[in-house]
């Protein structure tokens, strides 16, 4: 498979090669303007009420989630959120964080921000900047985007993290920034997560899923 750093060079390349260069990039270029005004107006928009996202120059808003979602990202976010605070290595943002990148919005079902980016915030604050580690737990309608334009985004917006996990299969990927593009360095059910984003921060994998497990996770990490 190509990589998305192979393609793009691929398609830029292309483009290039073309006697009509500069058309093609003029009309790119009204196109991002008329998604920049769309992207405003999705500013003015939302609330707090529901969770969109803005993608590519189309409002995405989320349908409510299942049970088994809401436990996992729940659970993710505890052992984040009990280390980070127990060391104080940054903050830990839970469905709502509002990220922006370049070109989108993405409201990431679990996040974490290195203290030097999260000293900086205010509690007013609504929009954030790219965060360290991101957690996204799939489902049917958004797993297509979780592996797809979200996992590019995240890759060259230089996210040092990034975990899916499939609640069906109860196996999380972990994806390093090696470099510039994301390397799988675990996909397991079993076994155990050594995060890089998060220095020192270790757990089983069943953490993520099992009650027993978490809880056992977060007694190991204030004990330590």
């Amino acid at each position: 498979m190509q990589s998305s750093l192979n393609l793009e060079g691929s398609i830029i390349k292309a483009i290039l090669n073309l006697p009509n260069t500069p058309l093609i990039l003029q009309k790119i270029n009204a196109s991002l303007a008329d998604e920049r005004k769309k992207r405003e107006q999705f500013y003015n928009e939302i609330t707090d009420q529901v969770k969109a996202e803005y993608i590519n120059g189309k409002i995405i808003v989320h349908s409510p989630v299942v049970k088994i979602h809401n436990v996992i990202c729940g659970n993710a976010y505890r052992l984040l959120e009990t280390y980070a605070y127990k060391y104080d290595t940054g903050f830990v943002g839970f469905a709502k964080i509002l990220i922006q990148m370049t070109r989108n919005d993405y409201e990431p079902d679990v996040c974490f921000f290195n203290k030097n980016k999260s000293e900086k915030f205010k509690d007013d604050q609504k929009f954030f900047p790219v965060p360290d580690l991101i957690v996204e737990v799939l489902s049917k309608s958004t797993e297509k985007r979780d592996r797809g334009v979200k996992f590019q985004d995240y890759q060259a917006h230089g996210v040092t993290e990034y975990w899916i996990i499939s609640p069906k299969e109860k196996i999380i990927e972990q994806y390093i920034l090696n470099g510039k593009e994301f390397e799988l360095i675990t996909k397991s059910k079993t076994g155990e997560i050594i995060s890089k984003a998060i220095k020192g921060l270790t757990f089983s994998v069943p953490a993520l899923f099992e009650r027993t497990a978490n809880h056992l996770a977060i007694k190991t990490i204030l004990n330590c």
